[in-house]
């Protein structure tokens, strides 16, 4: 039978609906083999593989897995021409499509899904245009985040937001999750910075959404509903940023408290002083002592938690010296002078989840809320961390109230202690739970992703559930992008 012969014969089937996994297929795998021929055909060597090796280390992001599924393969795409390629043939054969940047995301939005491909943007990392005098940049979805800050830096201005992740994540993925960053307590969140998108549809036709202008409120808009969808309504293949002006002044404060909720409660006495900081960065005990553990400092003999804040521009030495005032007179043990220790330390703390990766025995969470609830907050997640006995580190993106705790606990044999995971799990949920009471969030700029679904309906109830899923719908009408993820 020729190929031509065999497509005929399978128009309308779905491999999504023949697979279970890779190795798993229900049918003859020939089918596989014309659709991952076709989708070959049409892009250029190396930008294809079915390699075991190589959809193992695609098949996950760094959140928890909750299930592993192998890609039928991993597409590398180099061009807006390849992205419709791929997805066209895709929406051809009802093929699921999992787009991907680094692969740094925490909630499992890049997970592979059943039966589906991997796409990854990571070679399309072109910045197309940087205009110092409008200010903005128009870049691919692959360019990393430090990369496009240090092209802007060139000019005097920067990509505000900056995700701890910020030298290896990318742009796209960045617009993914609507990633947020130690800078957004004044510069905002990713969303705040996007003005204009250029996505691949679900049936491989090209949209441009927004504008050039800092201003446009032409229709709906959609610019702001595609960032945040994590990759659900569309690829994201093209992405106009706005630059902000690079701060020729910063000054950074190191304040060490011998209480946790107290160091909380300096946020909000800095915001009663009607300062703005850049940064406002909260870490606890179990963040010192880990710090010190990976860099061989003493920071837990300073204190039991560590508030760092950050001025910039050319108001920012007289802002700081209101900052050292009030933290000083709440308790603190504060740096009395520019600190280049305190510059150290804000680089430590971009990397303060740590080198472990999520697991069952250990999950990082993205809890919101309203920053007057900071000081409660932090003495329930204490509180339930006692209870349920198990152990917790917390940094907080301090200024908008975005809290990162950290329940863990050491290795347990799941086969003889289920009782330990079962903690464990009660305690996230015991945190969710009263997040959201506080008139918190489930997730600040992580993503919901695959793992937070199991909450999503704490948080929204059904009618705007419903809502969603029919704006889903709309933009994905045979459901291949991304399924199972953020709605």
């Amino acid at each position: 039978m020729s190929d031509e012969t065999a497509i005929a014969g399978t128009s309308g089937e779905s491999i999504k609906e023949r697979t279970v996994g890779r190795g798993e297929a229900t049918q003859p795998p020939a089918i596989e083999g014309i659709f991952l021929e076709k989708l070959a055909a049409g892009l250029g060597a190396g930008q294809v593989t079915d390699d075991e090796e190589t959809l193992s280390v695609y098949s996950v992001d760094q959140g928890p897995l909750l299930e592993r599924h192998l890609p039928l393969a991993v597409v590398w795409a180099e061009s807006v021409e390849d992205v419709q390629h791929i997805v066209r043939s895709c929406a051809a054969h009802q093929v699921p499509i999992v787009p991907r940047g680094a692969g740094t995301g925490v909630s499992g939005g890049a997970h592979a899904t059943q039966g589906c491909i991997v796409l990854s943007l990571e070679r399309m990392n072109r910045i197309l245009d940087l205009n110092p005098d409008d200010e903005t940049a128009v870049v691919e979805p692959g360019v990393i985040n430090a990369d496009l800050n240090a092209a802007a830096a060139e000019h005097g201005l920067m990509y505000a937001p900056d995700p701890a992740s910020y030298k290896m994540s990318t742009i796209g993925g960045n617009v993914a999750t609507n990633a947020g960053g130690l800078r957004c307590a004044k510069y905002g969140v990713t969303r705040d910075s996007v003005l204009a998108l250029d996505v691949v549809m679900a049936d491989g036709s090209l949209m441009h959404t927004g504008h050039q202008t800092f201003k446009g409120v032409a229709g709906y808009d959609l610019t702001a509903l595609l960032v945040g969808s994590e990759g659900t309504l569309g690829i994201v293949v093209g992405v106009t940023v706005r630059l902000k002006y690079l701060p020729r002044e910063v000054h950074t404060i190191a304040a060490f408290y011998q209480d946790f909720r107290r160091a909380a409660a300096g946020v909000l006495a800095v915001g009663r002083a009607r300062v703005q900081p850049a940064i406002m960065e909260l870490l606890d005990n179990g963040t010192l002592v880990q710090l010190d553990e990976m860099h061989g400092g003493d920071l837990q003999t300073r204190g039991k938690s560590l508030l760092l804040i950050q001025t910039d521009g050319f108001g920012a030495a007289a802002e700081a010296d209101v900052v050292r005032q009030v933290l000083a007179e709440g308790g603190a043990t504060v740096t009395t002078e520019v600190s280049a220790e305190a510059e150290m330390l804000v680089e430590m703390r971009r990397n303060s989840r740590g080198v472990e990766v999520d697991d069952e025995f250990r999950v990082g969470e993205d809890i919101a809320v309203p920053r007057s609830r900071l000081v409660d907050f932090v003495a329930e997640l204490e509180a339930m961390a006692a209870r349920f006995r198990v152990m917790l580190k917390v940094v907080a993106h301090a200024g908008d109230g975005n809290l990162h705790p950290t329940f863990w606990m050491e290795r347990v044999d799941p086969a003889t202690d289920a009782a330990a995971l079962e903690r464990l799990n009660a305690a996230l949920d015991e945190s969710i739970r009263v997040g959201l009471e506080m008139g918190g969030t489930i997730t600040g700029e992580h993503g919901v992703g695959q793992y937070k679904l199991r909450w999503l309906g704490l948080e929204q109830p059904e009618p705007v559930r419903e809502l969603q899923r029919r704006i889903k719908d709309l933009f994905d009408p045979q459901g291949i992008l991304n399924p199972g993820k953020a709605i």
